[in-house]
């Protein structure tokens, strides 16, 4: 079967490799029908690395993906040959201290999609999974729904951890697919007045017409004046989406006392600076998120019922043999690029 394998830096092919073959009882396998670039990706593609995960060449990336079940090991209930699936990334071991505690996502021995030293990504024809990782799709939900469920959910767990956000105000820095998925689920949770920052004036745009009360391009405006000018007391809690410096220091410039500062994104460097004096007189809370813990399911449902609509975080669509032309698209951040996704079937 194909896959596409990083190579070097900036580099990746499609290679031969074996089909994957069913081994376990509860195993699943899935033929691949489409599959989102996320940031991570692009790190490991331009860096070869996210902080200590360094990529042993040859490696295939990729972990926001769906598919359909072509097979499944004797004891599996959940699917069956023909479902539509979306797949979640994270295999964690359930018999950890993590595990048995409810925080899975960050059990001891987790094998990811796409991460260097745990587990090859989905950037491939052919997938095996455990059972548990396979999320039927039902009704109105399509493979794209079910890709687009893995950043979804992240934005889902944020805003959860957030705490009760109803009419809440809050500041979303950075507006990729992250950024989009944290304000689609804060709107959902009924935050608001909603203030939306980002460099690119296309996702901008987009943030706009999702119904964001303010938009801010800090190339050309002073973010903390800007939402100062609206709230003079601040904002209540800020999501950090883009994994910059610049970015926490405004959000404790703008948060008001009490306030949360929920930190998302992920940086290229190794250590966040933080104004401790401003931190510490303002008791602001800060909250780092690990990707997610049972939003799949949520995710997927206020999709299904209309109340998450992801059709604009979808700009671009590429052939999977056009998936290098993808990649660097998204990692220059081309055309003003949200989402882009891979189409195994042409």
């Amino acid at each position: 079967m194909k896959s596409m394998q990083l190579t070097g830096i900036r580099k990746i092919e499609m290679m031969d490799i074996p089909e994957p073959v069913i081994t376990r009882p509860k195993d699943v396998k899935i033929k691949l029908r489409v599959l989102g670039i996320c940031g991570s990706d692009i790190h490991y593609y331009v860096n070869g690395k996210i902080g200590s995960q360094v990529v042993s060449y040859p490696f295939t990336v990729g972990h926001e993906s769906a598919g359909i079940v072509t097979e499944t090991g004797k004891d599996v209930k959940r699917v069956r040959p023909g479902d539509v699936v979306a797949i979640e990334p994270a295999m964690p071991c359930w018999e950890c201290d993590q595990c048995l505690s409810g925080r899975h996502h960050t059990c001891r021995k987790l094998k990811f999609l796409g991460c260097p030293g745990q587990a090859e990504g989905s950037l491939m024809e052919y997938i095996i999974m455990p059972e548990e990782s396979c999320f039927p799709l039902g009704g109105s939900l399509t493979a794209d729904h079910g890709a687009i469920s893995e950043p979804l959910a992240i934005g889902v767990y944020s805003v959860k951890k957030s705490g009760d956000i109803k009419n809440l105000s809050a500041g979303i820095l950075g507006f990729g697919p992250i950024g989009m998925s944290v304000m689609l689920a804060a709107k959902a949770a009924g935050a608001g007045p909603l203030f939306i920052t980002d460099k690119i004036d296309k996702r901008l745009g987009i943030a706009e017409r999702e119904g964001a009360d303010a938009i801010i391009n800090p190339l050309r405006k002073n973010v903390v004046q800007e939402i100062r000018n609206v709230l003079p007391l601040g904002l209540d809690v800020v999501f950090e989406c883009c994994g910059e410096q610049d970015a926490v220091d405004e959000a404790v410039e703008i948060l008001k006392p009490g306030g949360k500062l929920i930190i998302v994104g992920i940086p290229e460097f190794e250590r966040w600076k933080f104004d401790t004096d401003n931190t510490r007189r303002k008791e602001i809370s800060i909250q780092f998120i690990r990707r997610q813990v049972d939003c799949v399911h949520p995710s997927l449902d206020m999709m299904a019922s209309g109340k998450i609509n992801i059709d604009r975080m979808i700009t671009h669509r590429f052939p999977f043999r056009e998936t290098k032309k993808a990649f660097d698209l998204v990692a220059e951040y081309g055309d003003g690029v949200m989402k882009a996704m891979i189409d195994f079937e042409e």
